[in-house]
């Protein structure tokens, strides 16, 4: 059975009661697009990640969510609540969803990147993060929805859903670990070399814009961050366990690959 037929199925039917599961505005965040497969999720892994019946791994585009305990660590806040949430998605879809492939199809683990609907034409990477059971993302050339996208988190940071209750903003100085993070500082220097754009934050991170993805963003914009304070995002990266970290440099490296990973706060 095709998507569209099931949409129109679930809606004369009224098996879904949107204002129970959804917030009311959720559907105009990330409008639903024509054209999409229908699939049955086998199982829900955590809150950004799913197993299809076909045997596919999905990561959802534009969405990260606390991670799972492994290894001996502990769940991180909300990641519990985060996959109950995507599974309740799911489960409220019938078990099946509508997807719509990245440009880039793949990432490094092997997993489809894709985003997913829900059968009653919701986006389930924005309603997850208007609920503020993660964060969003962009990660290029996977950048489409990144406007609706920061639109949901917006609304859940707003209203201090979720993990916005209390900021999980960190102050650079405050980074103690590698992995993903959103952090705030001010800029203390701005500098453009054959390694790319290079830009310091209080000597305790370094955000960088590789040499290939420099044209994609707006040099005079970056180059005017000196002095102000911003708010970046991303897969922070432990320098001084490449072997890389030279005496003066910030230990702490968050490559950009889109504009939006990067926000003047004032």
């Amino acid at each position: 059975m095709g998507f569209s037929l099931l949409l129109k199925k679930a809606s004369l039917a009224g098996a879904f009661f949107v204002s129970a599961i959804w917030l009311s505005d959720a559907q105009a965040f990330c409008p639903l697009p024509s054209g999409l497969t229908s699939v049955a999720v086998q199982r829900v892994v955590d809150g950004d990640t799913m197993r299809l019946s076909d045997g596919r791994s999905v990561r959802m585009i534009g969405l990260n969510t606390p991670e799972l305990g492994k290894q001996g660590r502990s769940d991180e806040p909300f990641a519990v609540a985060s996959r109950q949430r995507l599974q309740a998605l799911i489960d409220a879809s019938g078990g099946r969803v509508g997807i719509r492939l990245g440009k880039q199809g793949k990432d490094h683990y092997g997993r489809t990147l894709a985003h997913i609907y829900s059968v009653s034409g919701v986006n389930l990477e924005a309603q997850m993060l208007a609920d503020g059971l993660g964060f969003q993302v962009a990660v290029a050339p996977n950048v489409d929805l990144v406007a609706c996208q920061q639109a949901a988190e917006r609304s859940a940071r707003q209203a201090g859903r979720g993990l916005w209750r209390q900021t999980p903003v960190l102050k650079a100085q405050q980074i103690q670990r590698s992995g993903f993070a959103v952090v705030s500082g001010r800029v203390s220097k701005v500098q453009r070399n054959r390694g790319g754009i290079w830009i310091e934050l209080q000597g305790s991170l370094v955000l960088r814009v590789a040499p290939n993805l420099v044209g994609k963003f707006d040099n005079a914009r970056l180059q005017a961050l000196k002095g102000k304070q911003i708010e970046a995002r991303g897969w922070i990266v432990d320098r001084s366990r490449r072997g890389g970290l030279k005496q003066g440099q910030p230990r702490w490296l968050l490559p950009l690959t889109d504009s939006s990973m990067l926000q003047s706060t004032r």
